[in-house]
């Protein structure tokens, strides 16, 4: 029974001491450089092909190395992440800016076909709409109207308005994990160009999102962007 602990304890400290001497290899190489093969590390440290694949693949999954099918295993490049699902106000202190929101409209609504089928539930059920006004620096940025399925926020209308939807939404263990937004150009109606103060007419990007807890809608918004104000920022990659 010793004996086995001591061949385990053995095995263990190969595979960090080859996983280790391939850190310290391909540290600070030049994405795409060739890491060294398996053949040469069982070679040079006596072990199973078994201890350095383990150790190879602690590496691949850092993110230090990649495997390219029949060519072999490489210096990786260096991984981006995606664009963070952030509120608006976490975005606009993101940019150096001060964020700040009026509501315009708060009220319990029957929600319509679209609405209802973007949120999962039937048309009729109770919604929470919920339309504010935000500025940025005391400047009008965008209109929202956003859509809160009611069952999910029992007392949302009754405790008081929140400074932030999304961090309402994180303290009821619902904030948004991924987000689907659909962009598009258009002109301001009468309505949004008083509140965003332009003239009707001027450009603005509105955005419709659907927000995510894991695999729950929990909302759906319609925005209206000063296009002379706002720029929106993604970052896209490939999928695997």
């Amino acid at each position: 029974m010793e004996q086995g602990v001591t061949v385990a304890a053995n095995r263990g400290l190969k595979h960090v001491q080859v996983r280790e001497y391939v850190r310290s290899l391909v540290a600070g190489s030049t994405p795409g450089s060739p890491a060294p093969s398996e053949r040469e590390l069982v070679n040079l440290f006596g072990v199973a092909r078994m201890t350095v694949r383990q150790a190879m693949d602690a590496l691949v999954g850092e993110g230090l190395l990649e495997r390219i099918p029949g060519r072999g295993t490489f210096v990786a490049r260096p991984r981006r992440t995606a664009t963070p699902v952030m509120s608006y106000s976490e975005e606009m202190r993101r940019r150096g800016m001060l964020p700040e929101s009026v509501t315009l409209l708060a009220r319990r609504e029957q929600a319509g076909p679209g609405v209802a089928r973007a949120l999962g539930i039937t048309a009729g059920d109770a919604v929470i709409h919920w339309k504010r006004l935000r500025r940025a620096d005391g400047v009008p940025m965008c209109v929202e109207d956003a859509y809160l399925n009611e069952i999910l926020l029992p007392g949302f209308l009754q405790s008081g308005m929140p400074t932030s939807l999304y961090l309402e939404l994180a303290n009821r263990g619902l904030r948004p994990t991924w987000v689907e937004d659909n962009i598009s150009a258009d002109v301001a109606t009468g309505e949004e160009a008083d509140h965003l103060e332009v003239e009707a007419g001027r450009a603005v990007l509105r955005q419709q999102r659907r927000a995510f807890a894991e695999e729950r809608a929990v909302e759906v918004s319609r925005s209206a962007y000063r296009a002379d104000r706002f720029t929106m920022r993604l970052q896209l990659g490939l999928g695997e």
